[in-house]
């Protein structure tokens, strides 16, 4: 085993620190602090050994037994152990202290596991957790945007932990690692060959060492010998400023090197205290006899032997003192005049002072959380009621207390206080090897900082132009398996290989890139759409059924047709309003008819135009109440017709009955009904809506509650179809004076119509639903116009003579002569089946004075002009054909005042002619409107 000296010089480090602060006017006058030193000899059993020595001394010490035994050799208690340099050691020793709250502070103890405070409730350290370097190296890599990197790690506890956890990083950072080598300085040559091998074959320029140097020494060697040149190498703390590997010979092969390194710091006298180390004067450092026998390779004899002194402070060592090479037989005897400056030797290598300054630092640490304690001011303490402990009787949780709320200044202005894990807050020093152009030799260059509690994106900082890259080179050398691509594309990955290896993808519609080899395509706003290069996005286009497009002018011209019509025929119908045409229709009812189309067709302009809250809730009770109410007078004035003309002999209570009041009532209770349900849809919000497609955002209504919106529409169609069934009813009535198979036809236009909507309704989006739902109304008003009015403004404006009182009366007398004939003949026919089964005659005509004429016509018949002429001016004749023959009905309406005495004998002769039907005739001249 070697010697370690580095080890001594940190156990040197500490003593000075605590003689400084004894021979300190300021910090803890009138006190001195002692300690006890402890070799661990590498061994979690050594360090437990040594903690239960001072652990048991505590113990003893709370028993006061200074009353009942004269202790004059007395241990005073340990109040704070420094120590161990291993993070497993450590574990070992703070799962002890922390059973009794002894603080303990390490200087190079940098396991992540030992900022679990549950478990290691009194452990501080004055090093950067491990995890810190992995993340650090991880940054560094993303900051050259490499992604193609190779690892190589100690097959011990410092490299697997630290390379597993820069796996970790790489991961989230997308970057691939393209092999991962363990090494250790007792690998075989034929396992350093394969890994050198591995090294040689990956395109990985990168490659990540978490290792120390002896582990790694064998390693470069061979690659040395092999001249394996072009690699950057990315070095942990540990062998980033090793001797053992930046040699010269080795430069040009590791000479792109860049490593971290703990931040140096700066002891003041330190160097002469180390050369001032000697058996004879270090009396009470029981180490110092080895340490000059391993240095000068001598013995010391027996006499010469110093015993280690007691102290309150406790200090271990990872690797342990260590054993000489050679025992006294084989060795001279020292002289004791020995120059320690004439060896060269780790000890005296002062120049960088990284652990001996946190073994520095640990040491004031503790010092200083004592001088708060002295300094305390009661009221203002750490403990119960602001009460501050007595610096003569203080205990090690006590001392744990303040070190944990920790803050002052060290000898190189910084603050120094331990954060919620007992980390200390540090940096890393990042440096790049450089060859010195004075004696050849490598130099450590320092080329940034990374600072390990900054904010996110702050930590790490580089100054590029202090790299050298292979000694010589100021460009960024490329380590990625594939080359970056443009804006608008993205990385796409390769079946079977790395992520990190990939094609580039033009980004799809709606997404964009605009940076350099990006791991995705970024979704445009909801508003806004990709450009043609997909490098940006562009404002969607907006559509709704606007008032200038084509389709939108058509649809408002077709409306404003409607409007126009509607408003020519309810125009029509005002000047010519006591023509028999109009009266016999109903004029009110038509009146109000003709108002409630133009309310339709006026609905219809709701839905063009780009949609507004207001026109969302507005335009469907529009649409549904102009119906209802169109529908309802059609119904109304269809049902009382129907009902006049199969009535009985006409009362007062019929008049009464179906009055022009009554009427207006049941058209507003059937649209009464359906503005309660418009009442309800309102109440479920219509509003306007977004809908995204694709490059176009299609502006809409959302109607809400679709099942209230369906009890709108089905009303409107149930009284559609109790309409027709009445006009379907009514289709026999008179023609010229009733409408009623005008009116079916219209109620199956609008069945049409409206059975068509549903699935076009369904099936469309966008503009085009509203679209559907205008031409739906449009047909359907159009249709209900031109049925029930089209053929009545013809006759007023182009067939004068037929809008007169006498065709009306015509018409309708003709309908009741053919009753009153049917009911004639129903009755003779009775009467012959009865009189045929009593044996009675075999036939028998009617008993009234219709004549029949069986199988011939008149001889000289006139044409038909003069025929309807001689009609309008004696009367009308109307031929009902009844099975066998044809019954000539006949009936005179001249004016009394040009012919009184031939009406008195026209009367006379069609007195018996109208005797069965007289009953009718006057039933229907009751209730019509004709007068």
């Amino acid at each position: 085993l070697r010697y370690n000296f580095r080890g001594f010089r940190w156990l040197q480090a500490m003593i000075f620190a605590i003689e400084e602060i004894n021979s300190s006017p300021t910090l803890l006058p009138n006190m001195t602090l002692g300690y006890r030193i402890f070799d661990t000899c590498n061994t979690v059993s050594k360090a437990l050994e040594a903690t239960l020595s001072f652990v048991a001394q505590n113990k003893i010490d709370s028993l006061n037994l200074d009353e009942f035994c004269n202790c004059s050799e007395h241990i005073p208690s340990t109040i704070a152990v420094v120590g161990a340099t291993g993070s497993g050691i450590s574990t070992a020793v703070a799962n002890l202290l922390g059973l009794f709250y002894i603080p303990q502070v390490s200087y190079a103890s940098s396991s992540r596991l030992l900022s679990n405070k549950n478990q290691f409730k009194s452990f501080l350290r004055t090093i950067p957790n491990d995890e810190h370097q992995a993340t650090a190296m991880a940054d560094i890599i993303e900051y050259f945007r490499w992604n193609w990197v190779g690892t190589i790690a100690a097959d011990d506890d410092y490299g697997r932990p630290g390379i597993e956890k820069f796996r970790e990083e790489a991961e989230e950072r997308d970057i691939c690692i393209d092999f991962s080598e363990l090494i250790s300085q007792y690998s075989d040559e034929e396992e350093i060959q394969q890994v050198v091998e591995v090294i040689q074959n990956s395109t990985a320029r990168v490659i990540v060492v978490f290792s120390s140097g002896p582990d790694l020494e064998p390693l470069i060697k061979e690659i040395v010998r092999r001249n394996i040149t072009g690699k950057i190498w990315l070095a942990s703390e540990a062998w980033a400023s090793s001797s053992l590997i930046a040699m010269p010979e080795f430069f040009r092969v590791i000479g792109s090197t860049i490593g971290f390194a703990l931040k140096a710091g700066q002891i003041p006298g330190f160097r002469e205290f180390l050369q001032k180390v000697h058996p004879k004067k270090s009396n009470n450092n029981g180490f110092a006899k080895e340490f000059w026998e391993e240095t000068f390779n001598c013995y010391l004899s027996d006499g010469s032997k110093n015993s280690p002194a007691s102290a309150s402070f406790h200090k271990g060592h990872e690797e342990g003192l260590g054993a000489g090479n050679g025992t006294a037989a084989f060795r001279p005897p020292c002289t004791g005049d020995e120059n320690i400056t004439s060896v060269e030797t780790p000890y005296m290598d002062y120049t960088h002072l990284r652990i001996s300054y946190n073994v520095y630092l640990a040491v004031y640490s503790i010092a200083h959380a004592l001088q708060d304690i002295y300094t305390c001011t009661p009221g203002k303490g750490l403990f119960t009621n602001g009460s501050c402990a007595d610096i003569k009787k203080v205990e090690a949780w006590q001392d744990l207390k303040h070190l944990r709320h920790l803050n002052f200044t060290n000898n190189m202005g910084e603050q120094v206080d331990f954060d919620e894990f007992g980390d200390l807050v540090g940096n890393y020093s990042i440096i790049n090897w450089h060859l010195s152009p004075e004696d050849g030799s490598v130099v450590f260059e320092e080329v940034g900082h990374y600072n390990v509690y900054a904010k996110k994106g702050e930590r790490l900082f580089i100054n590029e132009n202090k790299i050298l890259w292979s000694g010589f080179s100021k460009e960024v050398p490329f380590s990625n398996c594939s080359r970056d691509c443009l804006p608008g594309t993205r990385k796409g990955i390769i079946e079977g290989e790395p992520t990190c290896c990939f094609e580039c993808v033009d980004c799809p519609d709606g997404e964009y890139s605009d940076e350099t080899d990006a791991s995705a395509c970024d979704k445009c706003p909801e508003d806004y759409w990709s450009n043609e290069n997909h490098t940006s996005c562009i404002p969607k286009q907006i559509e709704f059924l606007s008032w200038t497009e084509p389709f939108g002018i058509a649809l408002t011209l077709f409306a404003v047709l409607g409007i126009f019509l509607t408003s020519f025929v309810l125009g029509v119908f005002t000047k010519f309003r006591n023509t028999p045409i109009v009266k016999a229709t109903n004029r009110e009812l038509s009146y109000l008819l003709l108002f409630s189309l133009l309310c339709c067709f006026s609905s219809s302009l709701f839905f063009i135009g780009e949609p507004q809250n207001w026109t969302c809730r507005l335009r469907q009770p529009a649409f549904g109440i102009s119906f209802v109410l169109c529908i309802s007078c059609i119904l109304v004035k269809t049902n009382r017709v129907l009902l006049v003309f199969e009535a009985k002999i006409p009362t007062s209570l019929h008049r009464k009955w179906w009055g022009l009041n009554l009427q207006f009532l049941l058209v507003f209770l059937c649209t009464f009904v359906q503005i309660v349900i418009c009442v309800i849809w309102l109440y479920t919000a219509p509003y306007r809506n977004h809908e995204l497609e694709d490059e176009i955002i299609f502006i809409t209504c959302h109607e809400g509650s679709l099942m209230a919106l369906g009890f709108l529409i089905g009303y409107t169609c149930l009284l559609a179809a109790i309409c027709f069934f009445f006009a379907f009813k009514s289709r026999k009535l008179p023609e010229n004076f009733n409408e009623a198979k005008f009116i079916t036809f219209s109620m199956l236009i609008f069945f049409i119509v409206w059975i068509s909507f549903i699935p076009a309704y369904a099936s469309t989006y966008g503009k085009f639903v509203s679209a559907v739902e205008v031409i739906a109304i449009l047909a359907a008003s159009f249709g209900l116009l031109a049925c029930i009015f089209f053929n009545k403004v013809y006759i007023i404006l182009f067939k004068p003579s037929r809008n007169t009182i006498e065709e009306v009366r015509c018409s309708t007398a003709a309908h009741a002569f053919k009753v009153a004939a049917r009911a004639t003949l129903r009755r003779s026919n009775v009467s012959r089946k009865r009189s045929n089964s009593l044996g009675g005659s075999t036939g028998s005509t009617p008993s009234s004075s219709i004549s029949s004429k069986s199988n011939h016509e008149d001889p000289f018949p006139l044409p038909a002009s003069a025929e309807r002429q001689r009609q309008q001016q004696r009367g009308c004749k109307q031929k009902v054909s009844f099975g066998s023959g044809t019954v000539t009905l006949s009936l005179s309406f001249e004016e009394p005042q040009k012919n009184a005495m031939a009406n008195r004998n026209t009367k006379r002769r069609n007195s018996l002619e109208a005797q069965n039907s007289d009953e009718s005739l006057m039933r229907h001249r009751a209730l019509l409107p004709l007068q």
